[in-house]
């Protein structure tokens, strides 16, 4: 195959990209921001930036110098700023062509840094609201500059023109929206004043707003943010920190946690949940960029075991995507993350080191957080691993309280063979902790590496049978033929049968399963039904001596003294049949379909043996 000589092709005429605005609009509502409301966000963020421009021109000027006045009435929505403003050029390059941002104008894109827009596409929200833009600006650097007027209409057109520097007195620009019939839900005064103070209320620049009623303009943003605030003592700085976290979050904390990272420019609060928070379950953080809240639910802010703390940020040198509303993961946000998890690490161990009481009120809240983080971090684990709750069979108790009262802590590889043996073992003295939550069994075992004289080991059906009493010679052949007609019973269970003595005596019986006796005993069935072909070669391989269930009845019981009795073989089955059913509910494990039928049909077998009896 020949390819053609790409020289003797004509090349084609350049022709440019035709924009449907108003599809782009529809696709900037449905796919890039979450809501109409960042509207009112996108109007300050540009307001704010041309102030900072406004400011790189004249550096002595005060902050309070310039500002941004907000108008709502119901019938248009107006944002005005003091900010570099706009020549006719400017508005010609900028406001008019899609995508590029004013602030790259005049080596302003070198301080990018200094400004909250990066992708100069906010304007374009206000079509979300309003079918016309309507602006006037006068730009600050040409000095008698005129006013240039822009009108932006939601078909894609729009006109320019040059009025008399009087049209605006001041340099600065005025965006003035006249809202659809259908953006009342964003555009009425009251709503327009709630998003302004929800978006800016932590923005360094005086911003106001007026309804058109006459009254004095309202100020958005009249406090500093509390960490801005300098307070005559550690106390009244933390009771105002505490005050500003249940202000704005909604919840009075357990403790606040101040967070200072200068290298990026970031302040703010992590408040301490007071509550236990469900396991998985990851809390959004409040974050603001140069003071313009970007998100209530910014997640990436934070490591997944930091779920017992919300945080107020603010910060300088975290970067926003293009809608403003998340923030690109980039190394800086990852050198972020990693230093406020050590902030908040370092708050655990003062409270471990100084205050025993907020320590004792945050484990109890939030253990599995800190369990989550002790797993990988061996500072946690040496200070708090003795002091962390663990369900044990002496109550819910810190492992420094069990260690000083059993020699040897025994722990199980899940919740349901805890439940098995715990009232047993409880009684056979033995010390069991529960493993089967997330983290527990590994952190358990890393005990000896704080407390070397404790001992701590799996616990193993072998281990809790020896702790029983074995029955004399005598029950034990009295009980022989019961106890082959039993085993004969469960054999499809893979389960034997054992007579014992233990406490308490209220327990007829003890089934002693493990999770991964069954899936070998499952893998075996299946080696078995597959023989002969490629699975079961493959299975057969794998296979190991398939370990048993172990039945174990109490001979202690006054119930399984008269069983063991029994004469008649088929009642001694059924009565087997349900004593391995009752301790298969007990054990409080998943039943399997063959377990569930022989429940119900050894009931309804000893119910109609009962009603033959009495008739």
């Amino acid at each position: 195959m020949t390819l053609p000589d790409t020289a003797a092709i004509p090349a084609g005429d350049d022709r440019t990209f035709q924009v449907d605005l108003r599809g782009l609009v529809d696709l900037l509502s449905h796919h890039l921001y979450s809501s109409p409301r960042v509207y009112l966000r996108e109007l300050l963020q540009n307001a704010v930036d041309a102030l900072t421009a406004r400011h790189s021109l004249e550096p002595g000027a005060s902050t309070d110098a310039f500002g941004i006045r907000l108008y709502a009435d119901g019938s248009v929505v107006r944002v005005e700023d003091d900010g570099v403003g706009l020549t006719e050029a400017d508005v010609h390059t900028f406001l008019a062509t899609i995508g590029r941002s004013s602030k790259r104008a005049e080596k302003i894109a070198e301080q990018r840094g200094d400004f909250i827009g990066q992708f100069g596409i906010g304007l374009l929200s206000c079509f979300l609201v309003a079918d016309e833009i309507h602006v006037l600006s006068r730009s600050a650097r040409t000095p008698d500059a005129p006013t240039v007027e822009w009108r932006g209409r939601g078909d894609g057109s729009y006109t320019v023109r040059t009025l008399p520097a009087s049209a605006r007195p001041r340099p600065g620009t005025t965006v003035t929206l006249t809202p659809r019939a259908d953006a009342g839900e964003w555009t009425r005064p009251v709503q327009v004043q709630a998003l302004a103070r929800h978006f800016g209320s932590l923005l360094r620049h005086p911003v106001t707003f007026a309804d058109g009623t006459g009254g004095t303009p309202a100020p958005v943003n009249p406090e500093p943010a509390p960490w801005a605030v300098t307070y005559p003592t550690p106390g009244a700085r933390s009771r105002a920190l505490a005050a500003y976290g249940e202000e704005v979050l909604g919840f009075k904390p357990l403790d606040t946690i101040e967070l200072d990272l200068p290298a990026v420019g970031l302040k703010g609060v992590a408040c301490v949940l007071p509550e236990t928070v469900p396991a998985g379950r990851r809390h959004g953080h409040r974050v603001h960029v140069k003071g313009m809240l970007l998100s209530e639910q910014a997640e990436e802010i934070l490591p997944e075991w930091a779920f017992f703390v919300r945080c107020v940020v603010d910060a300088e040198s975290l970067r926003p995507t293009a809608s403003r509303e998340s923030l690109y993961e980039d190394d800086t946000l990852a050198a972020v993350r990693d230093a406020l998890a050590e902030r908040l690490r370092e708050w655990i161990a003062r409270a471990a080191a100084s205050d025993p009481d907020l320590l004792a009120r945050f484990l109890q809240a939030h253990h599995l957080a800190v369990k989550s983080l002790a797993v990988h971090d061996d500072e946690i684990l040496r200070m708090l691993l003795p002091w962390l709750p663990f369900e044990t069979t002496d109550g819910h108790a810190t492992l420094d309280e069990f260690a000083r009262t059993h020699r040897t802590v025994l722990v199980t590889s899940s919740v349901e063979e805890f439940r098995q043996v715990a009232a047993i073992a409880s009684a056979a003295g033995l010390g069991v902790v529960n493993g089967g939550y997330t983290y527990d069994r590994e952190l358990v075992h890393r005990l000896p590496e704080i407390r070397p004289e404790a001992s701590v080991a799996d616990l193993d059906p072998a281990t809790l049978t020896a702790h029983l009493d074995p029955v004399d010679r005598e029950t034990e052949l009295a009980a022989a033929a019961y106890l082959a007609q039993a085993r004969d019973a469960l054999a499809v269970f893979d389960c034997d049968v054992a007579l014992r003595s233990f406490q308490p005596a209220s327990a007829p019986a003890l089934l002693v399963d493990s999770r991964e006796a069954r899936h070998e005993r499952t893998r075996s069935q299946l080696a078995r039904e597959q023989e002969g072909g490629v699975w079961g070669d493959i299975l057969g391989a794998l296979r190991q001596e398939a370990p048993r269930a172990q039945l174990i009845l109490n001979q202690l019981n006054p119930l399984v003294r008269t069983a063991v009795t029994i004469a008649e073989p088929e009642l001694a089955r059924t009565s087997a049949e349900a004593l391995y059913g009752q301790a298969a509910m007990l054990s409080r494990r998943p039943l399997r379909p063959a377990e569930s039928s022989l429940i119900n049909r050894s009931f309804l077998d000893l119910l109609a043996h009962a009603l033959r009896k009495d008739s």
